[in-house]
């Protein structure tokens, strides 16, 4: 072994070279800091060799006392000729007892970053999953736990970032369970690696090239080696490649073309011009042709191409414009044939024609029809939404006009034809209330206000706003009040606003009766419950009165709207926040301001007849429905125009309607059928509203050419009523 020969060798040559050695070293240590001292760049220490140090200095004899054994920095070298002995020597470095000096002491440095500070957790290789469902992440190295640190939740940790503003330098450490920041210089390098340079600014890796060689007066060349016997030596590979080409070319696979074919530069005028397009490429566009000569072109035609005297007189009675620009002659001989005269113009006017003629190919693209739907999302994802029948309320006689929910949405209330409202409790089917108008229901609306449960009815032209009994005492007290009349009030021929219009009591049901001039076909609350809008459709009325008027509960009055319409009006509706005024006529839809007294904004959805509208409880979006079937989304921050067109059913659209709190909107139709739609409105003005068609909902019965004429959402649930014309009124649920 070479470790125990060495050994034998300094037993045997003494501590006098020892202490040779560590004078050597101690004077290069004093150079060194001489130099560093000097000067600020770094010098590497002189390498003792292995084998000098084996040989000349080998470790002190085990028998003395001060040199005996070496120093706990010191290293024992060994001859690198056996693996084994050096794995050994190695293993065994360091040594216990003995003087040291400062003079003999090794600094070991590492180039590591990790040896500077020691990780604080010394839970290993073992991975950090397995410590999920405990409170600690690991052990430090007195053997405690290191238990896991409060984290904050999402929304905790996105405010305090968005307050810090180093927040984006911060980096947590899983596996210590700590936050790191990162400084200004990390932070530089890892900008600069993920651009792709090199980690440190002051490294230039295009620095000039400095050749080690001096080329000036050189005798000899950089390698005098012999030429390699490879280079003599035909290559195999190349050998193989060559038959490989010689067997192809006896087989045929390789043909060589002795002559190229030549492309005849003639063509054939009359062929089709499919060849010469080719020819000349594909963005070539042949010119259109001359038509060719007939018969009557002929110098000879026969006689019945020849006109007479009488058809030339008529030709010249015709404008020019349509006279015919050739009239056939006849030539018995060809030499007495004469010039064409309108020659030049006509090649003049063809080369015009060739010039000035825009001829461009038009590209069919293949498209798969599939790519260009739009993506929607998932009806799943979508949920809840209404989408089978739940319960019927049975009891009308006729059909069933409107219908409409109570802001707490215990109740509904419903209108027919037969002359008869009725009130319903929603979850059972209860019929708790019923009033006979006798005369037919056009609408039936309730009052927003919970504290207020009047249910205003529409019904020939008088409009009944009735007390349905619902409520605490007190409620019933306050809307007694509200509800009386001592006298009714006369039509004051002074106020044009509120001509033939008269306040009244209701002795038959304990309410009161407002008797109008025509007869009302809508009714619309406003959201404060005091304010109520009547509309009156009808072409030919006096100057002095409007078919739009707004009533006030409180102080009995009745105000017309400021406005000239032009066209039937046909539905009407208030802003659900500000003080806004909707009225549809047939053709477009007016938005008034009622504090200012003017006109915002005119809609144009473009269909046949506009039948009903309603607004989003955001105020910003507006749904029309058309007797044509179509079903349009305006989107007033817009446009003007309608931002979707739908058309979901086959015949006229009665009634659309939108959830106070859901993002669903329904619309129904003469063909028994109500569809249920998502329309997501997002408070970003750049991203478009979202509408996805979700649920046909069937069941009604149609009903002399009758179908759904009324449908409503429950004021807090994802639920649908509608009216049909078989008289029955469906609840649809999720």
């Amino acid at each position: 072994m070479k470790t125990l020969k060495n050994k034998k060798q300094h037993k045997k040559e003494g501590p006098e070279k020892i202490n040779g050695t560590l004078r050597r070293i101690e004077q290069q240590l004093d150079q060194a800091a001489d130099k560093s001292e000097d000067s600020s760049s770094d010098y590497d220490f002189e390498v003792v060799d292995n084998e000098s140090l084996s040989e000349d200095e080998g470790p002190p004899s085990e028998s003395g006392s001060e040199q005996s054994e070496p120093s706990g920095n010191e290293d024992v070298v060994s001859s690198d000729d056996d693996d084994g002995n050096h794995d050994d020597t190695r293993n065994n470095r360091k040594m216990d007892g003995g003087e040291s000096d400062d003079s003999r002491e090794v600094i070991e440095e590492s180039d590591s970053s990790e040896d500077e500070v020691a990780p604080r957790n010394t839970v290993g290789s073992v991975p950090l999953e397995w410590y999920n469902d405990e409170e600690h992440i690991g052990y430090n190295l007195a053997g405690k736990k290191i238990k896991k640190k409060e984290r904050q939740n999402k929304l905790d940790s996105f405010l305090a970032s968005a307050d810090d503003s180093k927040s984006w330098r911060k980096i947590y450490d899983e596996y210590n369970d700590e936050e790191v920041e990162l400084t200004k210089g990390e932070t530089k390098l890892i900008r600069r690696l993920l651009e792709g340079k090199a980690p440190h600014a002051d490294f230039d890796p295009y620095q000039p090239y400095v050749d080690f060689f001096a080329w000036d007066d050189s005798k000899h060349p950089l390698s005098n080696a012999p030429e390699p016997k490879r280079r003599f030596i035909p290559s195999k590979w190349e050998s193989k490649k060559v038959l490989q080409l010689v067997r192809a070319f006896r087989m045929g696979r390789i043909k060589f073309d002795d002559k190229p074919k030549k492309e005849s530069n003639l063509y054939d005028v009359w062929a089709d011009d499919s060849s010469l397009a080719e020819r000349q490429g594909l963005a070539h566009i042949p010119a259109p042709k001359f038509k060719l000569p007939g018969h009557e072109e002929s110098f000879n035609p026969s006689g019945e191409y020849i006109p007479s005297q009488e058809e030339i007189n008529a030709l010249q009675l015709i404008p020019e414009e349509d006279r015919p620009k050739f009239i056939p002659q006849r030539f018995e001989l060809y030499r007495s044939v004469p010039a064409y005269d309108k020659a030049v113009s006509e090649r003049f006017g063809r080369c015009l024609d060739l010039y000035l003629c825009p001829r461009a190919r038009k590209k069919r693209i293949n498209i798969d029809p599939e790519t260009l739907k739009p993506k929607l999302p998932s009806r799943k994802d979508l949920k809840p939404y209404p989408t089978t029948c739940y319960l019927e309320y049975k009891g009308h006689k006729g059909p069933v006009v409107s219908v409409t929910a109570e802001s707490t949405g215990q109740w509904i209330a419903s209108g027919s034809n037969d002359g008869s409202v009725r009130v319903w409790e929603v979850e059972t089917g209860r019929c708790l209330r019923v009033w006979d108008i006798g005369e037919p229901v056009q609408q039936v609306v309730w009052n927003p206000l919970p504290e207020l449960p009047l249910l205003a009815i529409a019904a020939g032209q008088d409009v009944f706003i009735l007390n349905t009994g619902l409520g605490s005492e007190e409620e019933q007290k306050k809307i007694e009040e509200l509800l009386h009349i001592e006298t009714p009030t006369a039509p004051d021929d002074s106020d044009k606003n509120a001509s033939l219009i008269s306040w009244g009591p209701d002795e038959k049901h304990g309410g009161i009766r407002l008797k109008h001039f025509k007869t009302v076909s809508s009714l619309e609350w406003h959201r404060k419950g005091d304010y109520l809008s009547t509309l009156m459709p009808h072409d030919i009325l006096p100057p002095t009165l409007k078919s739009v008027l707004i009533h006030q509960l409180s102080k009995k009055l009745t105000q017309r709207i400021p406005y000239k319409l032009r066209g039937l009006p046909v539905s009407s509706a208030f802003h659900p926040i500000r003080s806004i005024f909707f009225i549809s006529t047939k053709k477009d839809v007016r938005v008034y301001d009622l504090l200012k007294q003017k006109l915002l904004k005119k809609l144009e959805p473009g269909v046949r007849e506009v039948s009903s509208i309603a607004i989003h409880p955001g105020g910003d979006n507006v749904i029309v429905g058309s007797k044509d079937g179509k079903l349009c989304w305006f989107d007033m921050d817009l446009s003007s125009l309608p931002y979707k067109v739908l058309k979901p059913h086959k015949k006229d659209i009665n009634k659309v309607s939108f959830h106070r709190s859901y993002p669903l909107f329904s619309s129904c139709s003469d063909d028994c059928t109500a569809y249920v739609f998502h329309g997501k409105v997002y408070s970003d003005l750049n991203q478009n509203p979202l509408i996805v068609p979700l649920e046909i909902l069937r069941g009604h019965a149609s009903a002399d050419g009758r179908g759904v004429l009324d449908c409503k959402f429950h004021p807090r649930q994802p639920w649908l009523f509608t009216a049909g014309a078989d008289s029955i009124i469906r609840l649809y649920c999720h």
